[in-house]
């Protein structure tokens, strides 16, 4: 059998063998080296495969990432198969790499307070003329891993979804949960409809192993906080 005939195109592979399938099905930290790079070039030649392809880019380094990081684009463009574009993306991908273990780790934002919470969301919504509903999702240690705007509304209401803020708060892995919504008018007593759905949240959010924190209804000068008025 000629090495021509024993050739076969990832896109004849079993789906579970091939780089991009196998990322979304098993994770990054299951892919070698070789299929991580093979993402990146997208394609081989006629005569092998983008794995096989990316094998002999490892060749160049001694299968050594840190050493790959230093040869240069002409390097890179001498082996058949790789052109202009290819090495770009391989050493742009590098660098990010390297820059990336340079990186401080991010510090998130520690919330302890009720007042916290108002500083990140009072400058952003409380003095919009119209109703917005967020969410704050939290880690372990009550550190903010994300906000996001749930849903906006007219002068005096506004649709939260429960669904879409245990969707966020699944998705960014949360431990803990607050809520968040204005009101133009500032009077800042909650609504009938405004208990409701907190204690709705609260209870769904339980089932998923999420502690609803708080609620803050704010506005441009004053916030209400659910927690410290025992509405919770």
């Amino acid at each position: 059998m000629s090495e021509e005939s024993k050739y076969r195109p990832i896109r004849q592979w079993n789906e579970d063998d091939r780089p991009r399938e196998k990322l979304l099905l098993k994770g990054k930290s299951n892919l070698s080296n070789a299929e991580l790079i093979a993402i990146l070039l997208g394609s081989g030649t006629r005569r092998e495969s983008a794995v096989e392809l990316a094998r002999r880019v490892l060749d160049l380094a001694d299968n050594n990432l840190s050493e790959l990081g230093k040869v240069s684009l002409a390097q890179l463009q001498r082996l058949s198969g790789i052109g202009p574009v290819k090495a770009i993306t391989l050493s742009a991908a590098l660098e990010l790499g390297r820059r990336r273990q340079e990186a401080e780790p991010l510090r998130r934002q520690q919330i302890q307070t009720s007042r916290d919470i108002y500083e990140v969301f009072g400058p952003r919504i409380g003095d919009l003329r119209h109703e917005e509903f967020w969410v704050m999702c939290l880690n372990r240690n009550n550190r903010v891993v994300g906000t996001h705007r749930i849903g906006a509304g007219g002068i005096s209401a506004t649709v939260a979804d429960i669904r879409l803020i245990l969707q966020y708060a699944i998705e960014a892995h949360a431990s803990c949960l607050i809520l968040c919504h204005n009101h133009p008018s500032g009077n800042l007593q909650p609504s009938q409809e405004d208990l409701k759905l907190t204690h709705s949240v609260k209870q769904a959010a339980q089932w998923m192993d999420i502690l609803l924190i708080d609620h803050l209804i704010v506005s441009n000068t004053a916030y209400f906080s659910f927690a410290d008025e025992r509405k919770l």
